[in-house]
């Protein structure tokens, strides 16, 4: 289902998962999977970023993870960090060379379907990780 593909310069692996998956084992689990996917999704992008020598796809993976949970108690740190991700998935796929995944479709998923949106952003990690190396 799941296949781990090295990050070439980060002596670590990424995990492309199957998006259907993503969103029906996050409703499953009454978003239990979402924050492993958020925490293990927000790492693989920051292992990339050092490996490209940039910053920009964030350097904390537990922060991204507490912004949306237990932050969404607060909602701003929630909205912060989904904002924020979703632009990391899109500068991911811009430093691979891919057409970064549209901002309207995912505010409009977001809005109507949490889990969909997830499933989206990761559909387009999946494209940056088949890019970037074979299968471990």
């Amino acid at each position: 289902m799941a296949q781990d593909v090295q990050i070439p310069g980060a002596g670590s692996t990424a995990r492309i998962r199957n998006p259907i998956a993503v969103a029906i084992f996050s409703v499953i689990t009454l978003g239990i999977y979402m924050l492993y996917w958020w925490y293990s999704a927000n790492r693989e992008m920051v292992d990339y970023g050092r490996a490209k020598a940039t910053d920009e796809l964030g350097d904390s993976p537990l922060k991204s993870l507490l912004a949306l949970f237990p932050g969404a108690l607060i909602i701003v740190p929630a909205l912060w960090t989904t904002v924020t991700t979703f632009q990391r998935v899109q500068k991911a796929q811009q430093l691979g060379g891919q057409t970064p995944i549209n901002g309207w479709l995912g505010f409009v998923l977001y809005i109507v379907f949490s889990p969909a949106f997830v499933a989206y952003m990761q559909s387009g990690l999946n494209t940056v990780w088949q890019s970037e190396g074979p299968a471990v």
